[in-house]
């Protein structure tokens, strides 16, 4: 394992929890790298999935604007990025920064390098790579998500996955054999702190468990892993799960992941016990710290999650 004043950090999730871990850690550290969900199938990210056959856009694009600077450049680039069109035609909805990274994947016929290339236009301070080449699909056995509470069916599609009311038995990704991004694994491999979640617990976190190659790397990566949760159960797909429930999920789905310290605001947890039980039995210490935004919704507050993370990596 390397240590120095700069530690390495590789972040997994998606979406809105992967930016805000993003934009935490880039205070943290400045060898960062996100491994991002490539199962999305909504929105424009959907749209430029089927059209062009190339990964969902969306998820890599919001971790790219995370990782841009707060000086003038950074902060104008990441509106540029995120910016959404409206219209009356077939543009409304599009995001600009889906359509820049798409546009390099065309240029250059690689993933990793467009996506390199959009990070070096931004001064992003970081590097977004996809937990996959090929894009994925996720398919969940549900319960009760119709009339019968107690008929399981199975749902198709990351959008689906999250908004289908139910109870969340089991997810998988199609294709089940996909390989994960080289890069991805390499830096997983050579890191000395891993960081998961927060986000979406099943179609945006516990994914990357379900890629082979990647859940391989994070079982027998050296570096410490540190498991970030959720401030509340994310909609409908971990309705009725308490923190405990989200570790026992993590655990089920990789048994031989190991986590040294798992992260989380202390006005999320109702049972402190139970918790400790849970994180003791995935090796880790639990850490409990003000991490709310504090304005009634469930979002973190980034300086206070930075904060967390500098205590957890530099005072291990």
């Amino acid at each position: 394992m390397r240590w120095s004043s700069e530690p390495s950090v590789v972040a997994l999730g998606g979406g809105h929890g992967l930016a805000a871990s993003l934009t935490a850690l880039r205070g943290v550290t400045t060898d960062l790298t996100a491994v991002v969900t490539v199962a999305d199938n909504g929105g424009s990210s959907g749209r430029l999935r089927d059209e062009f056959g190339v990964l969902p856009p969306g998820d890599l694009r919001m971790a790219l604007a995370a990782l841009c600077g707060d000086d003038r450049w950074g902060q104008t680039w990441a509106r540029v990025l995120q910016h959404r069109f409206e219209s009356e035609g077939e543009m409304h909805g599009h995001s600009m920064g889906n359509l820049l990274i798409v546009t390099l994947w065309e240029l250059l016929h690689d993933h990793v390098d467009g996506l390199d290339w959009v990070a070096g236009l931004l001064g992003a301070r970081g590097r977004v790579l996809p937990m996959a080449l090929t894009p994925l699909d996720i398919t969940a056995e549900v319960r009760g998500a119709g009339t019968d509470p107690d008929e399981v069916t199975v749902v198709r599609g990351q959008v689906e996955v999250a908004t289908t009311p139910g109870e969340v038995l089991s997810v998988s990704l199609q294709p089940a054999d996909a390989g994960a991004c080289p890069e991805a694994v390499e830096a997983i491999s050579a890191a000395d702190w891993v960081v998961i979640g927060p986000g979406s617990w099943f179609s945006s976190v516990i994914p990357h468990l379900l890629v082979p190659d990647l859940r391989d790397a994070l079982c027998n990566t050296s570096a410490r892993v540190v498991v970030s949760m959720n401030l509340e159960p994310h909609g409908d797909e971990t309705r009725g799960y308490d923190l405990a429930g989200h570790l026992d999920v993590l655990r089920r789905h990789a048994p031989d992941l190991r986590v040294h310290t798992v992260l989380t605001d202390h006005g999320a947890v109702e049972d402190r016990a139970r918790l400790e039980d849970s994180a003791g039995r995935l090796g880790a210490r639990l850490v409990m710290s003000d991490l709310a935004l504090g304005d009634g919704t469930p979002r973190h507050n980034v300086n206070k999650l930075a904060a967390a993370y500098a205590a957890v990596i530099h005072h291990p």
